[in-house]
């Protein structure tokens, strides 16, 4: 419980033996609640900092980091990869994987 400066003390009588309870509980939920949403900004921190993709990871992290920030987008692509089949694939990579070879140049 706070002390209370003599200035106040002056002013407020004592509190009964209930009020130092109902006073005491009051303080106690406080520190609770200080508690609970200090928990709270360090896990919304946390969060931020594993959602963050560090730029000059792997590609294979940056690949997970992406799968795991968008799971539709991902779920999306391996839907279109079983839809267009083995052979289109094979051709799309082809196609693709120079352009990116050459882009991260």
């Amino acid at each position: 419980m706070s002390t209370a400066s003599p200035e106040n003390q002056l002013l407020l009588p004592e509190p009964s033996a209930e009020q130092r309870k109902v006073l005491e509980r009051i303080e106690q939920q406080r520190e609770r609640l200080h508690a609970r949403s200090a928990a709270r900004r360090q896990a919304l921190a946390l969060r931020e900092e594993q959602h963050s993709v560090d730029p000059d990871a792997p590609l294979s992290a940056r690949l997970i980091a992406f799968a795991r920030l968008h799971p539709m987008a991902v779920a999306v692509a391996a839907a279109a990869a079983v839809v267009a089949g083995p052979s289109r694939l094979v051709r799309w990579a082809g196609f693709v994987l120079p352009l990116v070879s050459r882009f991260r140049r």
